[in-house]
């Protein structure tokens, strides 16, 4: 078999992606291989995690997208007819992903957040969250490669095995782009990364003014948290940056421990924080449904219920 290949923008999200891709490759009896154009210095770390062969593509020119790679990547995979082809899901992901399904003839899952080889059928089964995150949807692929994106943080990053042994192999270098880069502009983030904080308060529409939001902030604060908030509260009230706002459509978060303040628990949001190891919740409404998500839930007025506890986690972290 050719095996699984992984093709993701940055290095974590290649890590990720090599967790799974070695189990599914484990299971096929398979080779592993990823993508690379970055620092070719990542080519050890990602055999470590797992590749048995990297693909390195060669750098491209100032005024290239990284879209150029496309009919480089469409041909090596003609050519070696992997079995699998997992893309990171980020927007340009997503959007790669899907000229090299529609090159390569092949079918493509979006959004994948669970994936098994089923060896009898010889396919991979693939599961994704549809209708706002309230059901799951099953698909498979007829088609060679069998391809799917992942949304960042799906999977773990699993430990390296140090000194493991793979290859490298060079492809061609890729053919000018008509598409030229006129320049490039960093977006700045006007929130915290909350996808990579392991705490996180999130207010919503139980505040009942944009100055409320400075009571989660202390608390934020008092336990070095990120803060974070609901749709309403960023694209509505605009209390917030667009950036800070956890949901279907906003950002997917995973903490160690997420608080949610004044929020109802409409689905959009609970998709958003679905994969929080511990939810805690406060709300006047004992009949909240972010209550039912929750795994501590504190029934009371939030202007009565954060200034407490607040207080406490300092005195707490006093001793």
């Amino acid at each position: 078999m050719a095996g699984v290949w992984v093709l993701a923008e940055g290095r974590e999200q290649t890590l990720e992606l090599l967790n799974i891709g070695q189990m599914l490759a484990a299971e096929l009896g398979a080779q592993l291989a990823a993508f690379l154009w970055e620092d070719q210095k990542l080519a050890q770390e990602y055999i470590d995690h797992g590749a048995d062969e990297v693909l390195w593509l060669p750098p491209l020119s100032e005024d290239q997208p990284l879209e150029a790679y496309i009919p480089t990547i469409v041909e090596a995979s003609r050519q070696a007819d992997p079995d699998i082809f997992l893309v990171g899901g980020t927007l340009r992901g997503k959007d790669m992903a899907a000229r090299i399904a529609a090159q390569l003839n092949a079918g493509l899952v979006s959004g994948c957040t669970s994936l098994k080889w089923e060896p009898a059928e010889k396919r991979l089964v693939m599961e994704r969250l549809v209708f706002g995150g309230i059901a799951t949807q099953t698909l498979v692929c007829q088609t060679r490669p069998q391809m799917a994106t992942v949304p960042p943080r799906t999977f773990t990053i699993a430990a390296p095995q140090i000194g493991r042994v793979g290859k490298i192999r060079e492809l061609p270098a890729p053919l000018s782009s008509v598409v030229k880069v006129i320049s490039r502009r960093t977006k700045l983030r006007e929130s915290a990364d909350l996808s990579e904080a392991k705490v996180i308060v999130g207010v919503g529409r139980g505040l009942a003014k944009s100055e409320d939001i400075n009571l989660a902030r202390e608390l934020a604060s008092t336990i070095g948290a990120a803060l974070g908030c609901t749709r309403p509260i960023a694209e509505d009230l605009n209390w917030m940056p667009a950036d800070s706002y956890i949901g279907i459509s906003g950002q997917r978060v995973k903490p160690e421990l997420y608080i949610g303040v004044g929020i109802s628990g409409q689905i959009h949001h609970l998709t958003g924080i679905r994969d929080a190891k511990v939810i805690c919740a406060i709300n006047a409404d004992e009949n909240a449904p972010i209550f039912e998500a929750a795994d501590y839930g504190i029934v009371g007025n939030l202007y009565e219920v954060l200034p407490k506890l607040t207080q406490e986690f300092k005195k707490a972290l006093k001793k």
